[in-house]
């Protein structure tokens, strides 16, 4: 990472340096900025828009209910690439994967009775987010999958059924497990036809897939049972079963779809992520309530987004050399 923060100064300066030389100092704060020459459009789902205020707040007015915030991950790179890429954000909360190759998407806001009523509620369908792809586009981010694989879903049930058990035993594992490898074997089809969509449609586009941090920590023992700013219910046993069968395998999926094209990269952010987990004192992911009353339902707050721009930056750096 230091060699990515070396490299980044030395583009900043040589930015500046470039400017300096073409305009007078006198002038120079009157002169319009450089339009990037770059085409970048950054798709996905609630893990890259944002969505939840501890990951910022909502910039684009009227909303539009894809819940996109000021320090999601592709407006923290914007602002640190911006001279480089011109940015295209059709992220969208709650996004699957065929809601980013071609199906149109009635997002939700922040609209999830009976805990919470978006008064904007409901919002226009917004377009496959493909659509904004074409053949002029230079880089694509992609973060797409858990609402495929119903991610959401199974959290709320392992909630429900570890209600009353003390954190004791694997209810949620003993009721969902079995189903399991075929919601990843729909993820793994669904994000092959996306990728390859992808490329048809912007053919000389490197495209960076981009995966889910750690959001489980190894030593469950940090977790504590029935704490609604971690996992509440869900016993230590169904978290250990989430992350081993559920989280890690996802991963790996669009890991292995990725290699599957050759103008694709997979950008990991589970490995720089594994102690700020949602049972860390220093945790990037929070939990399903962020104090004092704020509903995050395990989602990327601020830092998450950060450390995952740290990453995303590197790689398309790393495209355009």
């Amino acid at each position: 990472m230091a060699r990515f923060r070396t490299r980044l100064a030395l583009l900043g300066s040589a930015a500046a340096l470039a400017a300096g030389t073409l305009v007078p100092a006198q002038f120079a704060g009157a002169q319009p900025a450089a339009a990037a020459d770059r085409q970048w459009v950054a798709l996905g789902d609630s893990y890259t828009a944002g969505v939840i205020p501890a990951a910022g707040e909502v910039f684009e007015y009227p909303r539009d209910g894809c819940e996109r915030t000021d320090q999601s991950y592709p407006q923290v790179i914007d602002r640190d690439l911006g001279s480089l890429f011109d940015l295209h954000n059709v992220s969208c909360g709650a996004a699957t994967i065929e809601n980013v190759t071609d199906e149109a998407q009635e997002p939700i806001g922040r609209h999830l009775p009976p805990i919470s009523e978006d008064p904007d509620y409901p919002f226009p369908a917004v377009p496959p987010q493909s659509a904004a792809v074409s053949a002029n586009t230079d880089v694509i981010t992609v973060g797409v999958g858990g609402n495929t694989l119903g991610f959401a879903g199974i959290l709320l049930k392992c909630q429900e059924l570890g209600q009353g058990s003390g954190g004791v035993g694997t209810p949620c594992r003993d009721a969902l497990a079995a189903g399991i490898p075929a919601r990843l074997n729909k993820v793994s089809k669904e994000y092959d036809r996306m990728l390859t969509v992808l490329h048809e449609r912007a053919p000389h586009a490197k495209i960076l897939t981009v995966g889910y941090p750690t959001i489980v920590p190894k030593d469950t023992s940090k977790c504590r049972y029935n704490d609604l700013t971690q996992f509440g219910s869900v016993t230590k046993g169904d978290l250990d079963w989430l992350r081993q069968d559920v989280l890690e395998p996802l991963n790996k999926t669009i890991e292995k779809s990725t290699g599957t094209q050759e103008a694709a990269s997979f950008v990991d952010l589970y490995d720089s992520s594994q102690d700020h987990s949602v049972c860390d004192a220093g945790k990037w992911v929070e939990g399903i309530i962020t104090p004092p009353d704020q509903l995050s339902f395990v989602h990327p707050n601020a830092r998450g987004h950060r450390n995952a721009a740290d990453h995303i930056e590197e790689a398309m750096l790393n495209a355009i050399s």
